[in-house]
């Protein structure tokens, strides 16, 4: 009877293995080597804003972010950094807020607008509104980043994964990934680490 039972279990796991949806297995999304679809989302200044409006740029660094996760927060900075590094360069930040407001007031759009101002943000800070384009790329975390590089084809994903090793402590952090990343990109070199866990809040959906 033990072993029956045993065998029984077995069955019905491979069964619901067998039927589960395939983004439960493994997450949808972004491949490196992918090319990411053209978006257009509203920003903070009421803009619409897509990866198409920057002509000359050289790539993108798109995060998914919001206000009130404390990884997000604790990351700020270090995306402003980020912006102020490489849109220089023609690689600017392009900072998304997959949440939905309803789930997550403090992710509202005028809560966005009041962020953005409090931090000095030179960069789009967009929302995601109806949630369709961080399915698309398969953000899971807040922040997630995904570096993308402009070529013949189209902005093609090189990078997804974390910012760094260090959310708690920027003077500890030992791996910039994503600072490897784009000097890698930009250097024509091939880029050592390309997909690291994102470390963060879940998307509010």
């Amino acid at each position: 009877m033990k072993v029956n039972k045993t065998f029984g279990v077995l069955v019905a796991f491979m069964i619901c293995v067998a039927f589960a949806p395939k983004d439960k297995i493994r997450p949808s999304g972004y491949d490196i080597g992918d090319i990411a679809t053209d978006f257009s989302l509203k920003n903070v200044d009421g803009n619409m804003v897509s990866l198409s409006d920057f002509e000359t740029a050289r790539g993108f660094l798109v995060i998914f972010t919001c206000n009130t996760c404390p990884y997000a927060v604790a990351y700020e900075d270090r995306i402003i950094a980020l912006d102020a590094k490489y849109k220089s360069k023609g690689v600017p930040v392009i900072a998304i807020n997959p949440n939905n407001p309803v789930a997550k007031p403090g992710d509202s759009f005028e809560a966005m607008k009041k962020r953005a101002a409090e931090k000095g943000f030179n960069f789009p800070y967009l929302l995601d509104d109806g949630q369709k384009i961080y399915p698309q790329y398969g953000a899971q975390r807040t922040p997630h980043v995904y570096l993308l590089e402009s070529t013949k084809s189209g902005n093609m994903v090189r990078y997804i994964g974390a910012i760094d090793d260090n959310y708690q402590d920027a003077s500890q952090v030992e791996d910039r990934y994503v600072e490897d990343a784009v000097d890698a990109m930009l250097a024509g070199k091939e880029i050592g680490v390309t997909v690291t866990k994102a470390i963060g809040c879940s998307i509010k959906i």
